[in-house]
C-alpha cells in the first residue's frame, strides 16, 4: 500500500492519476453497457444513523442493517454474522473496484502521453 503515491512523487507526475481527483476518463471508455454506481443509502438515512463520513460509501446499506441488527439482538451480537460478513465482503470489493479504477485511469494516462509523443515524433 502506499506504492501509488510514492510513484506520483518520484516518477512522472503526469501519468500517475491524483486519487482525490479521479477518474478523469468518461467511464464507458473502452467498455460497453459499463453501469455507473450508485448509492443504495440515502444521505438521510446515513445521518440519522449517524454514520462517521468514513463510513458514507457504497456497502453504508449493509453496515446499517448489521447496525440495525446490532441493536435488536443486543446483548446476543454473533446472530448478525451474516449481516457483518455482507458488510466485510461490500467493503473488499468496494476497495478491489477502487484500484481497479486507479490502475485502469493510470494505465489511460500513461496510453495518452505514448499516443502523444507518437504524433509528436512523427510531425
Amino acid at each position: 500500500m502506499g506504492a501509488h503515491l510514492a510513484r506520483r512523487y518520484f516518477g512522472d507526475e503526469s501519468v500517475e492519476p491524483d486519487p482525490l481527483r479521479m477518474p478523469s476518463f468518461p467511464p464507458e471508455y473502452g467498455f460497453q453497457g459499463r453501469r455507473e454506481r450508485e448509492m443504495v443509502a440515502t444521505a438521510r438515512q446515513m445521518s440519522e444513523a449517524q454514520l462517521p463520513l468514513a463510513q458514507r460509501d457504497y456497502c453504508a446499506h449493509h453496515l446499517l442493517r448489521l447496525l440495525k441488527c446490532k441493536r435488536d439482538a443486543f446483548p446476543d451480537i454473533l446472530r448478525c454474522r451474516p449481516e457483518r460478513h455482507a458488510w466485510e465482503l461490500c467493503e473488499h470489493r468496494d476497495y478491489v473496484m477502487r484500484m481497479k479504477e486507479f490502475e485502469r485511469e493510470r494505465r489511460l494516462l500513461r496510453r495518452r502521453q505514448r499516443k502523444e509523443q507518437r504524433e509528436a515524433s512523427a510531425a
